[in-house]
């Protein structure tokens, strides 16, 4: 460990942050980090990231810049966050992605959903209001805005907007082909 990267580290745990494996937890030296706030295993934060207080951070996070977290926000294993803004109380459980997002207070931000935010030629913004509700598996194609109290369903692929207290249900039916696999080989 570098004598800057053990020196930004101590700082944060002087001011009251927990960082359970130092040896594996990279935080750039203008990360501003809130006490209360547990930074577990293989975490990186970047620059100009801002965290609350008694956050939840990690295992295998990856906090890109421009993230500011409200306090109690958890971002669990294997979570990315780029230039976005998630209120307080919002929790990103596991294998997420928020990038280029406004996210309200008190949202459920499932496993396996993500923004996509980048159409090939430009970034869009994801709107996520208060109280939300996104489902397993969900991909928000911005520019998007999920109402405050909306739910998506589990596997959909949102590209409008969801008015407030909706349920997005977003994806096909399923059709199972009785035999495909014994007819396929023969």
């Amino acid at each position: 460990m570098t004598e800057e990267r053990g020196a930004t580290i101590r700082k944060h745990i002087d001011n009251g942050v927990t960082v359970t494996d130092p040896a594996t937890t990279f935080i750039a030296p203008d990360a501003v980090i809130g006490r209360g706030t547990v930074i577990r295993p293989f975490v990186v934060i970047s620059e100009r990231a801002v965290i609350g207080e008694g956050c939840e951070i990690g295992p295998f996070t990856h906090i890109r810049p421009d993230v500011t977290l409200g306090n109690k926000v958890k971002a669990g294993a294997f979570v990315e966050l780029k230039n976005s803004a998630l209120g307080d109380g919002t929790h990103a459980g596991h294998l997420a992605y928020i990038g280029d997002s406004d996210v309200g207070e008190n949202v459920n931000f499932s496993c396996g959903a993500i923004t996509s935010n980048y159409d090939g030629k430009g970034k869009h913004r994801t709107v996520i209001e208060n109280g939300a509700f996104i489902g397993c598996n969900t991909n928000l194609v911005a520019p998007v805005t999920v109402g405050e109290g909306a739910y998506t369903a589990a596997g959909s692929t949102i590209t409008e907007d969801v008015p407030p207290g909706a349920l997005a249900i977003a994806r096909s039916r399923q059709t199972n082909k009785e035999g495909w696999v014994k007819k396929r080989n023969g």
